[in-house]
């Protein structure tokens, strides 16, 4: 029986897969937060922005399904509703949200100082410029559209539900690669905001970037952040690189903007023989 040899790469970096809300638009990731709060107090069970963001970067309905399970929020709704969450009420939910959610991306979808040109400088490398998110294409739709207009049109885009399952599973940034053809995984470089972002990014095999300053660790507009001493500033960025870090991130950065120089270090270190 012939012998098999294990492939070392040592080539190039092929193919980034971005994140969307606090990654490459919507600094803060304020969008979907605002519409998780709005879309709980229609349902008279108001929630705050710090349960809004827990469990962001989930496809929503988990997300919404997550919120309700927190033992605090489910205590409340059973108080306002006489009886504890379900999965009716989770649907009951994602579809009061959804409309909430077109609306408020629609306002909330401002590129990222340095997306443009970050992405500009992929390319220049020949690398594929992929994106997932969370949001349900209805959603997404909306956020192509707007970061068009700016000049942003990633080369593929997989929303939560086109999929078997979403993040943290590494199935979305997997189909990513299929549809452009790109392989191997140690060749792929996973950037984003969340937690589950960066359990993507592992389990998918991939090179993992956390994002601080923009996106929902630190979970301010960009008027709110420049807004803080410089101190304050990177008092919050320190600790949400720590969360990042803890999810496991290779590396941990402001924002897109800081994102080429970890592209010349990840090349290094595939030419050095090493994986993710």
């Amino acid at each position: 029986m012939p012998s098999v040899r294990a492939h070392r790469y040592d080539g190039p970096l092929r193919a980034v897969v971005l994140d969307w809300a606090g990654t490459t638009v919507d600094f803060g990731c304020v969008a979907p937060a605002a519409a998780f709060v709005r879309a709980f107090a229609e349902a008279g069970v108001p929630i705050s922005v710090a349960e809004a963001r827990g469990p962001m970067g989930l496809p929503k309905w988990e997300h919404i399904k997550a919120i309700v399970s927190d033992a605090a929020v489910a205590a409340r709704w059973r108080d306002a509703r006489g009886k504890a969450p379900d999965d009716d009420d989770v649907q009951a939910l994602y579809e009061s949200f959804v409309p909430l959610q077109v609306e408020s991306v629609a306002e909330h979808s401002e590129l990222v100082p340095g997306t443009l040109e970050v992405v500009g400088a992929m390319r220049e490398r020949g690398m594929g410029v992929a994106t997932t998110t969370g949001y349900p294409r209805q959603v997404m739709d909306v956020v192509l559209r707007e970061a068009g207009r700016q000049g942003f049109e990633p080369d593929v885009t997989v929303c939560a539900g086109e999929t078997p399952s979403g993040r943290p599973g590494p199935f979305m940034a997997l189909q990513a690669l299929v549809d452009l053809s790109i392989s191997p995984v140690e060749a792929v470089v996973k950037v984003g905001d969340t937690v589950v972002d960066i359990g993507e990014g592992l389990s998918g095999g991939m090179w993992t970037v956390g994002v601080t300053a923009t996106g929902n660790e630190v979970g301010l507009s960009r008027a709110e952040y420049e807004a803080l001493e410089e101190q304050d500033r990177r008092a919050r960025c320190a600790v949400a690189g720590a969360v990042l870090s803890e999810a496991g991130a290779h590396y941990v950065i402001d924002s897109i903007a800081d994102l080429v120089p970890v592209l010349d270090e990840i090349e290094g270190r595939l030419r050095s023989g090493e994986k993710p």
